[in-house]
């Protein structure tokens, strides 16, 4: 850790947050290929192998952030950057060449390891800063999620330029070899123009390097950043079925969509840095938990329409139906009024309807020279909710969670640098390990929840469970906290 930050502290920012970029574009890949070849009967995939092929390059990137990020403290970044660069290249390249649901599974957990990219840049940026900047140095360098959104945003684009607007489909093939060769470049960039930095811990053995993993507070953070990353994650690839099969837009729609969630929460990281360092962690993530409940509960709704019994028209005495109309119904000399439908065509998919609507009428049951008695049912009342979860509202609320959560990725990393300043490669990397899980879990997740309930929003009912979860947590542990640093204080408070 520097005492001051120089020109190759920034310098070295900047190669760092290039190279994630490219990184994460390459990491997301499978979100927008994978349904491009499902939607267009390539491959006979369904939801469950769909989330495992989203879920296994994430699987790789997590799994072994903890090894690069104990690489990273022990023989520094470049060295270690610069050679995953080129060597993800190689299976990002043959993936082209698959032609079955394993080989793409084989390629995928390849070019996944291109993932680890966030352990190491964690490391090799933090070492470059002071303490009261690494706040904003790693939302900087964070920001590099934004890559994201440029695969969703150009890949469908690249797809449908390659295969000639799909009529030559089997250019695809070309769009990983476009991906390999950024790679390689990016690779043969950072080795020539950035400088190598070890933090004083490199000297230390694998197991004192290991030593802060026995403390829980690293697996809270983790737990937080499962949400806050790893969801993040599944949703910058889960969102282009989601908008393709609940909304109908074409693919490239969806992408611009998907990325429109994935920029923002990218770029808004780095203003979390800002923000931990100004006020601190625990009150940012305190606010980011909170409205991922409250946003995550308003998506919980699917689109519906729910026909149910109403209030209907009892015989107030016994007599003979002499006349039956829409409007009216007369037994012997008594009329009933109806409550008519409304005739007028509202259009539910075209307009924006933010809450749901309610229609109400009611239909006769008898006919004329029927005999009723006193209390029989006349006619039925119905009652019809229609709620439209209109695309455009949702996409808000989707934008605002990814811009939150965007903001709780800096939040998370703020932590770690401040309770463990000379390990944090390796606290990094297993805080990246579990946010990464979340990455590979979730797609996985989804894709049971869809298929035992058929709601798509059973995503976002999982999203409510975990923030809710992790929001309990955190207070359960500043509660604590409180009560062991400030007794005097929590009592005045808890008899307030």
């Amino acid at each position: 850790m520097q005492e001051k930050a120089t020109f190759k502290s920034h310098k070295a920012l900047f190669f760092n947050t290039l190279a994630f970029t490219i990184c994460f574009a390459a990491w997301m890949l499978n979100g927008v290929l994978v349904t491009f070849l499902v939607d267009n009967q390539v491959f006979d995939w369904g939801p469950v192998e769909i989330g495992w092929l989203m879920g296994i390059p994430v699987l790789t990137g997590a799994l072994f952030r903890l090894p690069a990020g104990i690489l990273t403290d022990k023989f520094g970044g470049k060295p270690v950057y610069g050679s995953l660069l080129i060597l993800c290249a190689i299976p990002m390249f043959l993936l082209s060449y698959a032609n079955s649901f394993f080989e793409f599974a084989a390629a995928s957990f390849g070019f996944g390891f291109a993932g680890v990219s966030f352990a190491i840049g964690i490391a090799f940026s933090s070492v470059w800063y002071p303490r009261h900047q690494q706040g904003t140095a790693l939302g900087i360098f964070g920001a590099g999620n934004a890559g994201a959104a440029l695969t969703t945003l150009f890949a469908p684009t690249l797809l449908k330029y390659f295969t000639d607007n799909a009529t030559n489909i089997e250019g695809w093939r070309v769009l990983p070899k476009v991906y390999a060769a950024a790679l390689v470049v990016m690779g043969i960039l950072f080795f020539i123009f950035t400088e190598n930095k070890k933090p004083s811990s490199s000297a230390r053995t694998l197991k004192g390097m290991l030593r802060p993993l026995k403390n829980i507070r690293v697996w809270r953070f983790g737990m937080y950043y499962f949400l806050v990353f790893g969801c993040f994650v599944a949703f910058s690839q889960w969102l282009v079925p989601y908008f393709v099969n609940v909304y109908y837009l074409p693919l490239v729609t969806a992408g611009i969509f998907a990325a429109l969630f994935s920029f923002p929460s990218g770029v808004i990281r780095a203003l979390g840095g800002w923000m931990s360092d100004k006020w601190g962690a625990r009150k940012v993530m305190y606010w980011v938990l909170s409205s991922s409940v409250i946003i995550s509960f308003l998506l919980i709704i699917p689109r519906m329409e729910i026909n149910s019994p109403g209030r209907g028209i009892m015989a107030k005495r016994a007599g003979t139906v002499t006349a039956v109309s829409d409007a009216e119904i007369k037994v012997d000399d008594k009329t009933y009024q109806l409550v008519k439908r409304d005739i007028e065509n509202i259009d539910y998919d075209e307009g924006i309807f933010i809450f749901p609507t309610k229609e109400v009428w009611q239909e006769p049951i008898v006919k004329v020279g029927d005999k009723v008695v006193k209390k029989q049912l006349l006619a039925k009342g119905i009652t019809r909710i229609f709620f439209q979860a209109n695309v455009w509202i949702f996409a808000v609320l989707v934008i605002l969670i990814g811009s939150i959560w965007g903001v709780g990725k800096a939040g998370v990393y703020k932590h770690i640098p401040d309770y463990f300043p000379e390990e944090v490669g390796v606290v990094g990397g297993m805080v990246g390990v579990l946010g990464g899980l979340g990455g590979f879990f979730c797609p996985i997740i989804f894709g049971y929840l869809l298929e035992s309930t058929g709601l798509w929003t059973s995503c976002w009912m999982f999203m409510l469970f975990l923030s809710a979860l992790c929001l309990i947590w955190m207070h359960r542990i500043v509660t604590k906290m409180m009560h062991k640093e400030s007794p005097e204080l929590m009592r005045k408070i808890e008899n307030v």
